[in-house]
């Protein structure tokens, strides 16, 4: 016969938060559905490293679903399915709902820029009869570990012609692949003597590109002679060809699964393609016309500021609700005060092995769903949008309501440093925003870990926000 339970048992229960592991939360089918959805997403992170990649692969899923460019001079109808390309960089998608926008929308916002190397703009030299390429890191990075790696190759070069050539290399089966060189441990005494951050200076991160010397001529760069003739053959490029390109070095790791029971996924740019994905396969697949009307923001620039006019600093977003509002009879900023956002960025999941920058009461974990920001910014909150309490109580209500498992996590100990999102760029609209995403561990590393069951999560949550009456 079962004990009854004590008084303070019973108050435990009802009073105490207990947030648990997903496996927890979840059954048989549902688990298998998660793990049918990080198949999808694994895929997707192989097969799209750069911003450009990923918005050319959301263009085509979203014509597959039906989903048309948007016309800024054209009346929408509910149900109608529209899509926005921001210079081959940024997407905004929407299906129009049933109440008036004048009732504000319901958008979420991720970026799909990761860190990563830049090629400078005269990039190619060769020295001791090896060529390099020169780069610019982007975003926020600990330089060793880009080096001593493989690296893939993957852009836009625009020809002298006007012809735009894309280029990707190093990712198939049999394609010469790069690298950052690194000292031997022998060696480096003097290099071991700097700082962790200054291991590997930013000069320093040359990427080899080849050593054989154009036939057998004789003359000077031989070795830069020829890898400019390999890519005039395969390009059409020439040298100045590089002065209008944009070409990214990318790990080119393939995505695999981690752990012995495969609950892991370890790849590159899980920041911020983790929450962008199951955004993108939220509003995909919204399966009845909304009430209100659903944005899905997926942007550029994020990772260096947001800057640019294909980051959410510019007003791309701001000018395609001020479209939709047109329509009606309205300005931009009717809609967008009475609009609701999730930013929809990654947090740093609590590790167990460097826990000492975390407070882990208020941590975030993998494996316990999707992850509530409710500030983000820097010691005392600065740079941060801060949502209110009314847009927490708002949204985690939403979620308690679809069963989304999820979770409350601060970026960090006050002191120990902090991130931004593009919440704040959001708010600044006068939009109700709050940050929501997947826990990660080694954030902005070239190999990132996610856990499969919190994508899943991210996808429920996007999807129940999006339908949410």
């Amino acid at each position: 016969m079962a004990e009854e339970k004590t008084q303070a048992e019973l108050l435990r229960e009802k009073l105490f938060m207990n947030k648990k592991h997903t496996a927890d939360f979840v059954d048989d089918a549902e688990m298998k559905k998660a793990m049918d959805f990080a198949e999808g997403y694994k895929k997707f992170l192989n097969d799209n490293k750069t911003e450009r990649e990923v918005a050319k692969f959301v263009v085509a899923e979203a014509e597959k679903n039906g989903f048309v460019p948007f016309d800024n001079m054209k009346k929408y109808n509910a149900g109608d399915k529209v899509y926005y390309l921001n210079r081959k960089k940024a997407v905004i998608l929407a299906v129009i709902g049933k109440k008036p926008v004048a009732e504000g929308t319901r958008i979420a916002a991720a970026h799909i820029d990761s860190p990563r190397l830049d090629l400078k703009p005269n990039p190619l030299y060769e020295q001791n009869e090896i060529a390099l390429f020169k780069t610019h890191y982007y975003g926020g990075i600990k330089k060793y570990q880009w080096t001593a790696m493989p690296l893939s190759l993957h852009g836009v070069v625009v020809l002298r012609d006007g012809t735009e050539v894309e280029v990707s290399i190093g990712e198939k089966e049999g394609e010469p692949q790069f690298v950052v060189s690194d000292l031997l441990p022998h060696l480096a005494a003097e290099q071991s003597k700097r700082t962790l951050g200054e291991g590997i200076k930013g000069e320093e991160l040359n990427i080899i590109v080849g050593s054989f010397p154009f036939k057998d001529d004789k003359g000077s760069e031989l070795v830069k002679l020829n890898i400019l003739n390999i890519l005039n053959e395969k390009y059409g490029m020439i040298e100045e060809d590089f002065l209008t390109a944009e070409l990214e070095a990318v790990p080119a790791a393939r995505v695999n699964d981690i752990g012995f029971d495969r609950s892991l996924i370890g790849g590159y740019g899980h920041d911020d393609r983790v929450c962008a994905y199951p955004e993108l396969m939220a509003i995909l697949e919204l399966d009845d016309v909304p009430e209100y009307t659903a944005v899905a923001v997926l942007t550029d620039k994020e990772e260096t500021g947001s800057d640019g006019n294909t980051g959410l600093e510019s007003v791309y977003l701001k000018n395609f609700i001020a479209d939709l509002a047109r329509a009606d009879g309205l300005k931009g900023r009717d809609v967008l005060s009475k609009s609701k956002c999730l930013s929809a960025d990654v947090n740093a999941a609590f590790d167990p092995t460097f826990s000492s920058p975390f407070e882990p009461k208020n941590s975030s974990y993998i494996n316990r769903g999707i992850v509530v920001t409710k500030y983000t910014g820097a010691r005392g909150k600065g740079g941060t949008s801060d949502a209110s309490a009314e847009y927490v109580g708002e949204v985690t209500r939403i979620f308690n309501k679809a069963n989304v498992n999820w979770q409350m996590g601060e970026l960090g100990a006050v002191d120990a440093g902090g991130g931004g999102t593009v919440a704040k760029y959001i708010a600044n609209l006068d939009v109700d925003v709050i940050d929501v995403g997947v826990p990660v561990l080694s954030m902005h590393a070239p190999y990132e870990l996610i856990a499969k069951l919190d994508v899943y999560m991210a996808n429920k949550a996007f999807k129940a926000f999006f339908e949410a009456e």
